[in-house]
């Protein structure tokens, strides 16, 4: 499979998107504006945010820093967002994304997400997101978190078909199920927590194929994802990890060594709907922007 940093994915709309991006989930708006600076100074065209994340300005300003540094435009970055669980509904997911807009300072954004399919309102927040579409405000809208019940549902009310379904996904867990229905209706997947936190990055499998293929653990699940067609978005904050990140493109693993990684998926989710207060949770997580630089 001939891959490079260059490598793009077609959306079912047409649109062509990254197949490898810069995300900033935990970072403080000074420290995702300096990875974004980093991630388009060597090569990476995506960059995936989110109003829950408390850093669209940050990104808004790295992006803005970066595009001019080094010599591109807007349009040669492909920019995602996310639509906050507290905003989610009709009226109100489309005054927030205003707010989102001018954050990141920009007059559109690539791709759009439900970030978590709130309970009774997923469906109108969807109807908000497709006039956003259709006044060209974002070129692609899709949904993230959704497992088949509620993907199933989506589909049933949308008029325009989300492009892709972003999904914790690494090698223990590999939403087979989700990922099967996506393939067959034309839905990308794309991974978040693509390097599965230390249970995927210390899999003693993991490290023999690290050892065979004189990469780091992180660099072998970076290339199975992309092998297994999964749109990833890996996160750092340090330049030289960026680097690495990308640095995915001078090897490939054998079929065999991609079936050793299949055969990992236990099933391990990190976050799931039970956490959340909106499914019924009455200590769970209470809809919040994540505060940064106070």
């Amino acid at each position: 499979m001939k891959l490079n940093l260059d490598s793009t994915i077609t959306l079912n709309n047409g649109i062509e998107m990254p197949l490898l991006g810069l995300g900033v989930w935990k970072s403080d708006n000074q420290t995702a504006a300096q990875s974004v600076k980093w991630a388009l100074a060597n090569g990476y065209r995506a960059i995936d945010t989110a109003k829950q994340y408390g850093n669209e300005a940050g990104v808004g300003e790295g992006l803005k820093q970066g595009l001019a540094e080094n010599g591109l435009k807007r349009e040669d970055v492909f920019l995602t967002t996310k639509v906050f669980n507290g905003d989610q509904g009709y009226e109100s997911t489309l005054k927030a994304f205003e707010g989102q807009l001018e954050r990141l300072q920009t007059s559109y954004v690539d791709l759009l997400l439900i970030h978590w399919p709130v309970n009774g309102k997923y469906n109108e927040t969807w109807k908000a997101m497709e006039k956003l579409y259709h006044e060209g405000k974002v070129r692609s809208i899709g949904v993230s978190n959704f497992n088949l019940d509620r993907l199933t549902d989506l589909m049933e009310h949308a008029s325009v078909k989300p492009v892709l379904n972003q999904m914790e996904f690494n090698p223990v867990e590999q939403e087979k199920d989700i990922k099967d229905y996506c393939d067959k209706h034309h839905i990308w997947l794309e991974a978040w927590s693509p390097l599965g936190h230390g249970d995927a990055l210390n899999d003693p499998a993991i490290q023999k194929l690290a050892d065979k293929y004189n990469k780091s653990t992180a660099q072998i699940i970076l290339r199975w994802e992309l092998q297994r067609e999964v749109i990833t978005i890996p996160k750092s904050t340090h330049e030289e990890y960026i680097k690495q990140n990308a640095n995915v493109y001078d090897f490939e693993l054998s079929d065999e060594d991609v079936a050793l990684i299949n055969s990992l998926d236990i099933d391990k989710r990190s976050l799931w709907y039970g956490a959340f207060s909106w499914n019924g949770n009455p200590a769970g997580i209470v809809d919040a922007v994540d505060e940064w630089n106070k």
